[in-house]
């Protein structure tokens, strides 16, 4: 019979053992081999020159991004906190934390702080054809970015912030960006004529925000991206909105292929004509939905009319009364008379009082892309009836 003090020494040596196993320590070098296996369908790799782990948390020195045959680019020490298996043979990490970024080339400096992704998962098998089997990030975020030249600051913004959420049961993707704080010195213009054009338009500078949303379902593939909003002050904000079908993992995964393909092969000429034909072949399997363009102006509009004006000898006022005569001139040659009424409707209408012009596509039933592409080569004048092209002006938004 075993004494009780003997009992609890062996009992506390077991569990000393047991915690120091290293079969139970964080394999460094197998997360970055799986993390790598994600990216080797692009025909992309991480390296490092060195490799570290302390309890939960990897981190890499001297990392760089390999793209084919291109020259790496260099990210330098990367930092995984919260790193742990799945049960499944993949990896979840809490956060992936980069160098900050400040780079100075040809007078340029380039510089970008507080770059980081959260909830990370790395996959046990990257061709098992399902969201498991893809490298996902909950948020990527940034801090502040900033381009400057010769001690003037050309470019910045405030940050970023990118989402991506599951949705129920696995069926899909929601994803959103937001660009936060743009802000572009328009006085730095190189070309004389833009520059001069820019300050008759009194546009010394750019200040808004990029923002996009948007979802994506597994089954058939269908990605709607419902906003991709470019927002900025005294200008406008202009928005694209598309959704089409056919966007599968396996079309991914066949446009991976492709590119891996094209940057294996040394011949770059016959590379991207392989590729080409390629992407020509997987655009079959795409299927259009809708598809819009819409303009909301914060004063641009009439001041681009005044310019335009002034350069022929005449009011703003009356440029607009010209173009109104001019229109269904030109657009007379596309021999498509419903649109042409539409858009001579919605010039005149958007002239009179500029708020919002916009131009949408929605088929009454999903149209194939093969059949986009016939109609465009053989009556390339259907192409609107087609897609059910609409154009409006002044819609309550």
């Amino acid at each position: 019979m075993i004494r009780t003090p003997h009992l609890r020494s062996l009992l506390a040596g077991a569990a000393l053992a047991f915690a120091a196993s290293p079969a139970l320590a964080l394999d460094g070098a197998d997360l970055m081999a799986k993390l790598n296996a994600t990216y080797a369908a692009g025909g992309i790799s991480i390296g490092y020159s060195n490799l570290s782990v302390d309890g939960s948390t990897v981190t890499l020195d001297g990392a760089e991004l390999k793209a084919g045959s291109q020259t790496p680019a260099k990210i330098g020490t990367v930092t995984m906190e919260g790193v742990e298996e799945d049960g499944s043979g993949g990896y979840t990490i809490e956060t992936v934390s980069f160098e900050d970024i400040n780079v100075t080339d040809k007078g340029a400096t380039v510089s970008a702080r507080d770059l980081s992704l959260t909830g990370v998962t790395v996959p046990a098998n990257a061709t098992g054809g399902t969201l498991d089997s893809l490298l996902m990030y909950e948020t990527a975020s940034t801090g502040p970015i900033s381009v400057s030249k010769d001690g003037k600051e050309l470019f910045s913004m405030s940050g970023m912030e990118a989402n991506v959420t599951r949705t129920d049961g696995d069926a899909g993707l929601e994803f959103d960006a937001t660009f936060s704080d743009l802000k572009a010195d328009m006085t730095q213009v190189e070309d004389p004529k833009a520059r001069d054009t820019l300050q008759k338009l009194g546009i010394s500078s750019l200040e808004g925000t990029v923002s996009m949303a948007g979802s994506w379902e597994l089954a058939d593939g269908r990605i709607s991206v419902d906003e991709y909003a470019f927002d900025f002050k005294d200008i406008g904000r202009l928005n694209l909105a598309l959704e089409i079908s056919g966007y599968t993992l396996d079309f991914v995964k066949g446009m991976q292929e492709a590119i891996k393909a094209a940057e294996s092969n040394p011949n770059k000429e016959e590379a991207n004509a392989a590729m080409g034909m390629s992407m020509m072949g997987l655009v079959q399997q795409l299927t259009f939905n809708s598809a819009s363009i819409s303009f909301e102006d914060a004063s641009i509009t009439k001041r681009l009319l005044d310019f335009a004006g002034a350069e022929q000898g005449v009011t703003g006022e009356q440029m607009a009364q010209s173009l109104k005569g001019l229109v269904p001139i030109m657009i007379a040659q596309l021999n498509m008379p419903e649109l042409q009424n539409q858009i001579a409707a919605a010039v005149n209408t958007y002239l009179d009082d500029p708020k919002n012009l916009t131009i949408s596509a929605e088929p009454e039933n999903p149209v194939p892309f093969p059949m986009i592409m016939g109609a465009a080569m053989g009556a390339p004048n259907t192409i609107p009836q087609v897609l059910g092209v609409k154009v409006t002006a002044n819609d309550e938004m």
